[in-house]
């Protein structure tokens, strides 16, 4: 037993170290074997799939678009959308564009009224994403599923963690919702106002913040209903 586990060690290792180097390797072979030529066919090679990707992404994002603005629920554009999302998410791993595609997949699965499909997606971006601002866009949506699902007190604990300073606005917007969520009408004023302040000053038009401390008060509309 020994034995197989370290040739399981040495089969991981080699496997590693070809996800770390390998574009390196291949790069160096396609130099060697076949010089310029060989390189420019492999960053043709890089850049057609940087174009497909964007493509789908483009295809994705107005089928998206397009069942944000119906006025009724069509199930099977949600599905055909969610199975292309599932096609960016497969053939494009690691890329920003799956990672935006997650982060789709997420709005379009609870249009579907699936919160376990869109929860799994943005968990899924903060668990391997390596770009902050995209984790942080996960964080934020996480957070509203939270308030959603009467688990306030989860939301602002996520809010605690680390989001980029361009989203700080949204931040706060957020933790308003929670508060709000959880009673403290007090400390959800401090927030929206916060929001809309920071809004201002970064010249970023922060929707439904004006309406929130307009209406505090008085008929506030319900922040529990997720919105992604």
């Amino acid at each position: 037993m020994a034995e197989l586990r370290t040739e399981e060690e040495q089969v991981a290792a080699i496997k590693r170290w070809f996800k770390e180097n390998g574009i390196s390797l291949v790069a160096g072979v396609l130099l060697a074997g076949g010089g310029i030529f060989g390189w420019n066919a492999w960053q043709d090679h890089q850049e057609g799939k940087a174009e497909a990707a964007s493509l789908r992404y483009q295809q994705l994002t107005a089928m998206t678009e397009s069942q944000d603005a119906a006025d009724e629920r069509d199930d099977a554009a949600l599905a055909q959308a969610r199975n292309a999302a599932d096609e960016l998410i497969e053939n494009h791993d690691g890329s920003l564009y799956a990672e935006l595609g997650l982060l789709l997949d997420a709005r379009l699965a609870v249009q579907q009224d699936d919160m376990d499909g869109a929860r799994a997606s943005l968990e899924q971006v903060l668990d391997d994403s390596p770009r902050h601002y995209v984790k942080s866009l996960a964080r934020l949506r996480l957070a509203r599923l939270d308030i959603a699902a009467d688990s306030a007190e989860d939301a602002l604990e996520r809010l605690d963690d680390s989001i980029v300073e361009p989203l700080a606005a949204q931040r706060y917007n957020v933790r308003g919702d929670a508060y709000f969520a959880l009673g403290q009408k007090d400390a959800a004023l401090t927030a929206w106002q916060k929001a809309q302040t920071l809004a201002d000053e970064q010249d970023r038009p922060l929707y439904g913040v004006a309406l929130k401390l307009d209406d505090l008060g008085r008929d506030t509309p319900d922040t529990r209903e997720a919105t992604l």
